[in-house]
């Protein structure tokens, strides 16, 4: 017999709620939470991204909700910019996603909705020229974005450098989702190799990675200073300050930002 698992629906949640509720709330921010699907080396799921994002939106939202701000989840988008590892994962253009945020941002300015955040929660994905396109097209919807994994200091709370599948968000997991992660033991170390031109190498020029180049077990970072502990205060710090961007985004006035 399947279990029957009871839950108290979060009204900050959209897909928990009703029509009803919807209807009767003035919400103030909407955010959608936008992850990927791809390999994270060998201890971690292809749903990292997707579980991780959404639930940074929801602790987050339930921060800024019981502070009094009217903000709601959006489903999480599941499909990421892979463009690097098509050989490994599954991907969405860039032109993809802005047709998607388009049509959403549409419904939202549509609604009265005033703001919107989108949360990333993949590296790939990069939002900001998009919005910059629909600002423009969209007025009376702001337009914001924010990357879960730059909302605190990791240096912090992790010494090895790394930036996908690494201790931080093998840490984020295993405090998220612990039966999903696979033994340490059986992870790769995430060893990534650098491109052979100094200004690549450096960081002051860019050029996407082809990710089966650059690592064998499609990590890059070493996972093994990876605890629960350090993903619950990590997240921890990372929830409560995107908790308090929602309630401040929530109380601004668009037309008078700047001081």
């Amino acid at each position: 017999m399947p279990l029957l698992v009871r839950m108290t629906p979060r009204s900050y949640i959209l897909a928990e709620t009703t029509w009803q509720t919807v209807r009767e709330t003035k919400y103030e921010v909407v955010v959608l939470p936008w992850g990927a699907t791809e390999a994270h080396n060998h201890h971690l799921p292809y749903a990292t991204d997707n579980i991780q994002v959404d639930y940074v939106a929801a602790e987050a939202a339930r921060r800024a909700w019981e502070q009094g701000a009217k903000v709601v989840v959006l489903p999480t988008i599941p499909f990421g910019v892979n463009t690097g590892q098509l050989d490994i994962t599954l991907d969405m253009n860039p032109s993809t996603q802005l047709v998607i945020l388009r049509d959403l941002v549409q419904v939202l300015a549509r609604q009265g909705i005033p703001k919107l955040v989108v949360l990333n929660g993949h590296g790939g994905n990069d939002f900001r020229q998009m919005l910059r396109e629909l600002q423009a097209e969209f007025p009376t919807v702001f337009l914001s974005t924010v990357s879960w994994f730059k909302a605190a200091d990791r240096s912090q709370y992790f010494t090895a450098p790394g930036d996908h599948a690494d201790a931080l968000e093998t840490s984020a997991m295993l405090h998220i989702a612990p039966a999903l992660v696979r033994p340490l033991a059986e992870a790769g170390d995430g060893a990534a190799r650098q491109f052979r031109i100094a200004a690549l190498r450096e960081g002051w020029a860019w050029a996407q990675r082809e990710w089966s180049k650059v690592t064998a077990d499609t990590g890059t970072g070493n996972p093994a200073e990876a605890t629960a502990e350090k993903g619950q205060a990590f997240l921890e710090a990372v929830t409560t300050n995107i908790g308090q961007f929602l309630v401040a985004l929530a109380a601004a006035d668009p037309q008078d930002l700047y001081e």
